[in-house]
């Protein structure tokens, strides 16, 4: 295969050097999984389908002008860290910036991020204490319901900005509950590596007037 080759990861055409990427990523969230636990034992063998393939496919819904990315509740870097190996060859501009309580977690981004080269910023906050930040795409991942999610958003969205969410085979009741107290355009997007699963690429989001 020539180094000029594309592959395809989650939907995301990358050349050999970020699939080379990638597959150095997985090598280190399974040596550290044990230590620290970024993912859980029932997936981290199944680590490049379920939280690879999973946050490449999330990347794959960036707006084209998004210059800022800030992922929220980060753990093990799906889709953070993801992310930034994507945008480092397909986004040059794209700033991405990783929000992660769990000091051993935020510990294990830094060091990943310095091992693969990534621009990346690493907040070791909880996310209410983060000043805002003005994202022009933010995501979580199993963070919170959306309801919750949505008031990350007030805080840290820009109001031209998107949010993208993957959630599971419940989502329509999420989406159901969440519009009690929020306004929003949703574009349903299925999931690639889950079954009845989807992607919620969410803009216009506001409070609901009572």
């Amino acid at each position: 295969m020539t180094d000029a080759e594309q592959l395809s990861v989650g939907g995301v055409d990358v050349s050999r050097e970020t699939f080379d990427a990638l597959k150095a990523y997985e090598d280190l969230v399974q040596r550290w999984t044990p230590a620290i636990n970024l993912v859980s034992k029932t997936t981290v063998g199944n680590l490049w389908q379920r939280h690879i393939l999973d946050s490449a496919q999330i990347f794959s819904l960036c707006p084209p002008s998004a210059q800022t990315w800030v992922d929220l509740g980060s753990g093990g870097g799906f889709p953070g860290i993801v992310v930034a190996i994507l945008a480092k060859s397909a986004k040059h501009d794209l700033r991405v910036t990783l929000v992660e309580s769990d000091l051993r977690k935020a510990t294990f981004l830094r060091q990943a991020a310095q091992a693969l080269a990534l621009p990346v910023t690493v907040l070791s906050k909880r996310i209410e204490a983060v000043s805002p930040l003005h994202a022009d795409v933010l995501s979580a991942r199993a963070l919170a319901p959306l309801t919750a999610l949505l008031g990350f958003v007030e805080t840290h969205l820009s109001k031209s900005g998107t949010a993208i969410f993957p959630k599971g085979a419940r989502f329509q009741d999420e989406i159901a509950e969440a519009r009690k107290t929020w306004a929003f355009d949703v574009d349903i997007k299925p999931s690639l590596s889950e079954a009845g699963a989807a992607i919620l690429v969410i803009r216009d989001i506001h409070r609901v007037q009572h």
